[in-house]
């Protein structure tokens, strides 16, 4: 739906938009750190099978994060470098971590797809390395984006700034 046929974007929508930011980082952080649970627990047992759960999982993971990062570089960070364009430069960072992480993404899904107790180390060092630069790059945007997002008008009342929410955080963002 477009702004139009809503109406106008209301005053607290527009201030929940940093909240749902910071909400949407929580639950990645959350699912990165049981990934990384459950890949340990997978290399501690040795079957030569990794459960159906933790390829479902990670492929979850990163397809949610993808998202995330895609709807920030074509729909929020636009709306922010046109209403802030001081912001630029962050945001320019912003954009290359997101190439990095998805650089990683890419080597930890080749590793997962042929996950066995001898390549679970490496998969474990490539989640280590994103959850280092997961968290830097997630506490960065939220020091530096979080306000602007709480004062960005958007354009289109429907517009979805970062990705797909998932469920348990639509929930929370409601209470």
């Amino acid at each position: 739906m477009t702004g139009d046929e809503q109406g106008p974007v209301s005053p607290d929508r527009a201030r929940a938009l940093g909240r749902q930011l910071i909400e949407m980082h929580q639950w990645l952080r959350a699912e990165l750190a049981r990934l990384r649970e459950e890949i340990a627990a997978y290399a501690g047992r040795g079957t030569p099978q990794p459960p159906v759960p933790l390829r479902a999982h990670c492929t979850a993971f990163c397809e949610t994060l993808t998202r995330h990062h895609t709807s920030e570089d074509t729909t929020g960070f636009p709306a922010l470098a046109e209403q802030f364009p001081e912001l630029n430069p962050v945001l320019e960072e912003l954009r290359q971590d997101h190439v990095l992480v998805a650089d990683i993404l890419r080597r930890l899904q080749r590793l997962l797809t042929t996950l066995s107790p001898d390549n679970a180390e490496p998969a474990r060092r490539e989640l280590d390395g994103l959850t280092a630069i997961l968290e830097s790059h997630f506490r960065w945007e939220e020091r530096r984006l979080v306000d602007a997002f709480d004062a960005l008008r958007p354009a289109r009342a429907g517009e979805e700034l970062f990705g797909e929410v998932p469920e348990a955080v639509r929930g929370d963002a409601q209470r």
